[in-house]
């Protein structure tokens, strides 16, 4: 192919499978033309539709582990809570063993993007410009959301208000629309708190999105959103279905892990930045669930969400948390949560908004273009007075090695 085209060209970088194998190369020329051996847009749609769990599971694996994912849901009503956690954590240790994504961070697709900008910044005479991700000067953001799973959730939001008022914090609180009732008084002083509310399913049972469930109880979910002026959802137990979400009717998802091994529905999007499915915003969860964390893998403290969230404020990235006042009546839990939000809630470099924000920045930023004028770059559209232009060059990296990855040290038997 290449000799077609003409020049001299020679094999610049390797590119090698998991037993080192040479599978092809990045080539140049030269020139400087750089020539890649896979399609960037079709690696990354498939990192964000999770497609590539079709390569690295045989269909027979994915059917089984759906047909137990759904069998859990149903019988796990009928449980005492400790066989539940009992059962979660013994499955906890077959999850841990996943290789891809990596948890609790897999760099992997932001390290891909890196790469190209820096091949492209390596042919121009010129940085290469971008809008940055985050509007009015902010290096990254950090966004807390909460799902309350029952009616005793429902009853415990007060102390958890509180603790995020005391530090001028905002989050989204997403309901169950046919579980509990939501009194019009307590949306009320939501609204007036400045606080969001979204929707979280019909029944939290595991059945909400399934075919055959899904068409009876969308409008049930549609007409919740109506009651609570709610434009985001999350699905239960974060299922997910690539085709399926925009039909829903919302005007963002939240139901997308950056990487969750330890979900019922395993894997992740693989990035730690908002992104289109058609229409819909998705907003990637980015920060371990405090269930995941405190109860199924017994953490003492708040260690991993520091470090991730640091990792993700150094590259630029959304610290996106979903947290559930069902567990934080648990002291060691509430207190861990009080000290993540005193360590960032003064971070000036954190843009600290609700959801919804964050969903209808990512849509003006999408609707805007760069231009040149004078020799300087400029944003035009939507964002223009809010975006900020930055320069390939100036990316960061860090080393995603340095989070602690322990999924073989387990603190019960």
């Amino acid at each position: 192919m290449l000799a077609r085209v003409g020049g001299r060209w020679a094999p610049a970088a390797a590119l090698t499978g998991s037993n080192g194998e040479r599978l092809a190369s990045v080539w140049r020329a030269g020139d400087g033309s750089v020539f890649l051996p896979f399609d960037p847009d079709e690696l990354q749609l498939t990192y964000l539709t999770e497609n590539y769990r079709v390569s690295l599971a045989t269909p027979a694996a994915r059917a089984w582990r759906h047909r137990a994912m759904v069998g859990y849901y149903r019988a796990r009503n009928l449980m005492p809570r400790p066989v539940q956690i009992w059962l979660r954590r013994r499955y906890a240790r077959l999850q841990a063993r996943t290789q891809f994504p990596r948890w609790p961070v897999e760099p992997g697709m932001h390290d891909l993007m890196d790469l190209l900008l820096s091949l492209v910044q390596s042919i121009t005479p010129e940085p290469v410009p971008l809008v940055a991700p985050w509007p009015n000067g902010y290096s990254w953001a950090f966004v807390l959301t909460h799902d309350v799973e029952t009616a005793g959730g429902l009853a415990a939001i007060s102390p958890v208000l509180e603790l995020e008022q005391s530090h001028g914090l905002r989050s989204c609180w997403n309901f169950v629309a046919g579980r509990y009732e939501v009194g019009s008084q307590q949306l009320r002083k939501l609204a007036s708190m400045g606080f969001e509310v979204g929707v979280h399913g019909l029944y939290h049972d595991g059945r909400d999105l399934e075919s055959s469930t899904l068409a009876e109880r969308l409008p049930g979910m549609r007409a919740a959103a109506e009651r609570w002026n709610a434009v985001g959802f999350r699905s239960p137990a974060t299922h997910r279905d690539w085709a399926l979400m925009p039909t829903l009717g919302f005007d963002y998802d939240s139901s997308y892990p950056d990487t969750d091994p330890f979900e019922p529905q395993g894997g992740g999007c693989c990035t730690w930045l908002p992104f289109f499915n058609r229409g819909q915003v998705e907003l990637p969860l980015t920060m371990p669930q405090d269930h995941t964390l405190f109860v199924i893998l017994g953490k003492p403290d708040e260690r991993m969400w520091v470090e991730k969230a640091e990792l993700l404020r150094a590259r630029g990235g959304m610290a996106l948390f979903d947290t559930h006042p069902d567990y934080l009546t648990d002291g060691k839990i509430f207190d861990a949560y009080r000290r993540l939000l005193e360590r960032f809630a003064c971070d000036r470099t954190a843009w600290r908004p609700l959801p919804r924000e964050v969903a209808d920045w990512w849509r003006r930023r999408g609707q805007s273009r760069l231009i040149r004028r004078a020799n300087r770059w400029h944003v035009l559209g939507p964002a223009a007075g809010e975006a900020r232009v930055e320069f390939a060059h100036q990316r960061s990296r860090i080393n995603a090695s340095t989070l602690t990855r322990d999924p073989t040290t387990w603190p019960y038997d």
